[in-house]
C-alpha cells in the first residue's frame, strides 16, 4: 500500500512539475514576443526620426 501511495504521489508531483514548466515556458514566450514588438516599434520610430533629420 505504501508503495502505491508513494508512486501515486510521485506521479502527481511529476505532472504538476510538468504543468509548471509548461506555464513558465508560455510566460517566457509571451514576454519575448512582447519585447520583440517593443523593439520593432522602437526601431521604426528611430528610422522615422533618422529620415526626418535627413
Amino acid at each position: 500500500m505504501y508503495s502505491f501511495d508513494h508512486d501515486l504521489t510521485r506521479s502527481h508531483m511529476n505532472r504538476r512539475m510538468a504543468e509548471a514548466e509548461a506555464s513558465a515556458r508560455a510566460r517566457r514566450l509571451i514576454t519575448a514576443r512582447r519585447w520583440a514588438r517593443k523593439a520593432e516599434r522602437a526601431s521604426q520610430r528611430a528610422a522615422r526620426a533618422s529620415s526626418a533629420v535627413w
